[in-house]
């Protein structure tokens, strides 16, 4: 079995569409990291795979403005940031109403500090970890109707100790491969590919992502694995990335629950792969 950082439990601040935090044992075991002090990540989302490895170094890349702009904020100026976030978090704001007035502000705002607060608030309150922007660019995730959203207060405190030791970018996740060391190795979460081709939801920060894009990204681990840095890839397992990832060095499948629907009926589970490029 790979040789793994030491690992930690901690949950994201946010609320995260296809977070990684139940599947960490599997990144685990396929992630090389003997040798490794920085673990890089072009596709941060919600900071579960951050979060939960020990390195000495992370950078961490996103082409997310807001949510790069949180990251940030949340290691630079936590105090701050956590007594004024949580101000948003009461009965009286947990209304349809205040949601839709809050998200309108947001995506009238353009000053970062009101977004980062307003994007915690939207994020927290709104429906099941989704993070979703029309072609305008604007926020357009619908209420939760949570009865109680929780404030991570400690999740925040946590995240803000483990950011001294990162780096948050962002941009492309060509960023992030652009300046890779040798003593890197890359975990990448892209923009799934979908089971069903005929209802592709790919879209990301206001982008669709591309077969593409998937490509581009397999040409950037094989580039990686040229000059000896690992990268372990993510995604869904469908004929699509079989034929994808057909020259990863080693694959993993396994099964992952999926309750993006609001039926029960919907929650099922689904196969995903992790390739490794070494």
């Amino acid at each position: 079995m790979t040789q793994v950082k030491s690992l930690v439990s901690m949950r994201s601040a946010l609320k995260w569409a296809g977070g990684k935090k139940k599947v960490i044992n599997d990144i685990a075991s396929m992630l090389p990291t003997k040798g490794k002090s920085r673990l890089v990540e072009p596709f941060v989302g919600g900071g579960s795979v951050f979060l939960n490895f020990e390195f000495k170094e992370y950078l961490l890349v996103d082409m997310n403005h807001d949510l790069i702009s949180l990251f940030n904020l949340i290691k630079n100026q936590p105090d701050r940031f956590i007594a004024d976030s949580v101000k948003l978090f009461n009965g009286v704001n947990n209304q349809s109403e205040k949601y839709y007035e809050f998200r309108n502000q947001f995506n009238q705002s353009t000053d970062p500090y009101e977004r980062s607060l307003l994007f915690l608030y939207l994020n927290r309150h709104g429906y099941n970890g989704l993070c979703r922007y029309n072609k305008s660019g604007g926020y357009n995730v619908p209420f939760g109707r949570y009865k109680h959203p929780y404030f991570p207060q400690k999740e925040l405190e946590f995240f803000s100790e483990k950011a001294q030791k990162a780096t948050f970018i962002q941009g492309d996740f060509e960023t992030a491969f652009s300046q890779l060391r040798a003593d890197d190795v890359v975990y990448c979460d892209p923009p799934y590919s979908p089971i069903n081709r005929t209802s592709n939801f790919t879209a990301y920060a206001g982008n669709s992502f591309t077969d593409e894009d998937q490509l581009r990204l397999v040409n950037c681990a094989e580039k990686a694995r040229s000059k000896k840095i690992p990268t372990l890839i993510s995604n869904h397992y469908v004929d699509f990335t079989r034929e994808l990832y057909k020259d990863a060095n080693k694959k993993k499948l396994f099964q992952v629950q999926r309750s993006i629907s609001q039926k029960g009926k919907g929650r099922i589970k689904v196969k995903e792969i992790l390739a490794l490029y070494k």
